[in-house]
């Protein structure tokens, strides 16, 4: 049944999803049309509401940069490359491949988010190389599916954004829900369960759509031959270096900064406690990168990779704060969360929540900025039911996750990894999507926040 659901989403993706950019462009229109018949700004004022939108984010847009770049660098470290290089020979066969990718990319998401996309996109073109060179047919798209379907443990891991924002002093909604810490949200036992659920879901969901035909596998050579090739950084000899390469090239300046940095993380969580936010995740991953890279030479070198991987996010992400703007200055998002909430009881808030945040995810795809236009309405309905806010803003989160499934925004970077094609992994994602539903539905229904 999965393997056949499999096919048919495949099949569909292939003949309808559009180019990630093009897809933020047709939202653009999708939701500019839903305000125009929903909201009560006119033709004119939602192009100012767009604009307005356009520039909103670009604090966090510059974190959510941050965490890519620090979260590539730390995982084409030497030490870290080599991991993946040796879990990449384990799988014997095609489905033990499957499952070993989209475990180590859930793992790594719910580490760091950003680490979890590559990781999750290097562990499939070496899983898929190395299945190549062992004369191992792999299904190539289907490692790329696995990769990104690992992302769906992020927004319960340590670099949610949404639980962390609400964990930080001085965030918008303060004055409304307090400070919430981590321990309420990401170390909940619900939290706990769910993720824990994922971590055995995910994997089993993406084995079972292996295909078992030999016709219907197409390998990475397939994809790009160049993707087995090994790839090669050209050193410059010793005695050739200038002072300025000896510089560049120094470890002991890696190593003086790393420890510097890593001096005052040691500090943050000895005087805070295990307090996270996107600073301190950020501030940690950059100075264990540099650290684990070597040289200011080659972490340079491993971000400059980070952004060019990551170089559609940094184009549309505009895009899609400006269809936040539009959403949240027309009102069109409070019509949407309206839509549930009348409907809502105690018990079915939860739920309602969460599909409500994964509809909003499909045209806000950032957690911190769905909090942003979201937020305050579910947090006045809680208030309301007398619901739990804690698990309001985790219903938030996992419906905010749940959907990138669908929207392949974040899968930008993995994309340019892997040189797979959006239309190439969406088709199996979405029957991630639709099983992990389950789990969702069901934590938030039965599990204490």
């Amino acid at each position: 049944m999965i393997r056949a659901l499999g096919g048919v989403f495949d099949r569909w993706a292939r003949r309808w999803m559009p180019d990630p950019m093009l897809f933020a462009i047709l939202l653009t229109f999708i939701t500019f049309i839903l305000a125009l018949i929903f909201a009560d700004h006119g033709p004119f004022q939602l192009i100012k509401d767009w604009y307005k939108g356009f520039w909103a984010l670009l604090t966090f847009g510059m974190q959510m940069c941050l965490i890519l770049v620090t979260g590539h660098a730390l995982a084409t470290s030497p030490i870290v490359r080599k991991g993946i290089e040796k879990l990449a020979e384990i799988p014997k066969h095609q489905t033990g491949a499957i499952a070993l990718v989209a475990l180590t990319a859930a793992i790594a998401s719910w580490i760091n988010w950003g680490l979890g996309i590559i990781v999750g996109a290097l562990m499939a073109r070496e899983v898929g190389r190395s299945g190549h060179l062992r004369n191992i047919p792999m299904h190539y798209p289907l490692l790329g599916a696995a990769g990104y379907a690992g992302f769906l443990t992020w927004h319960g891991g340590l670099s949610a954004s949404a639980p962390l924002l609400v964990a930080t002093k001085g965030h918008f909604l303060e004055k409304q829900i307090g400070i919430i810490p981590t321990s309420e949200t990401l170390f909940s036992p619900m939290n706990i369960v769910i993720t824990l659920a994922l971590l055995v879901v995910i994997p089993l969901t993406c084995m079972l759509m292996a295909p078992k035909k030999k016709e219907e596998i197409v390998t990475i050579v397939d994809i790009n031959p160049e993707l087995v090739e090994k790839e090669e950084v050209a050193a410059i000899p010793r005695d050739k270096m200038v002072p300025a390469d000896r510089i560049e090239n120094s470890r002991a300046i890696s190593l003086i900064i790393g420890i510097a940095g890593l001096t005052y993380v040691v500090y943050y969580f000895g005087t805070k406690g295990f307090k996270l936010n996107l600073n301190i995740v950020n501030f940690t991953f950059l100075m264990v990168g540099i650290i684990l890279q070597g040289t200011p030479s080659t972490y340079l070198r491993a971000v400059r990779e980070g952004v060019t991987a990551g170089a559609g996010i940094i184009v549309q992400f505009p895009f899609y704060a400006g269809i936040m703007g539009m959403m949240k200055f027309s009102g069109l998002v409070a019509v949407i969360a309206g839509w549930f909430v009348t409907i809502s009881t105690p018990t079915t808030y939860p739920v309602f929540a969460f599909l409500s945040a994964g509809i909003v995810n499909l045209f806000v795809p950032s957690g911190g900025g769905q909090v942003a236009v979201q937020g305050p309405i579910m947090i006045e309905a809680a208030k309301e039911l007398s619901f739990s806010i804690n698990k309001t803003m985790m219903a938030i989160a996992y419906g905010d996750e749940w959907t990138n499934m669908l929207q392949p925004f974040w899968a930008l970077a993995l994309l340019g990894i892997t040189r797979l094609k959006a239309r190439e992994i969406v088709g199996y994602t979405m029957v991630v999507l639709v099983v992990s539903a389950i789990v969702f539905i069901l934590g938030l229904l039965l599990l204490p926040a």
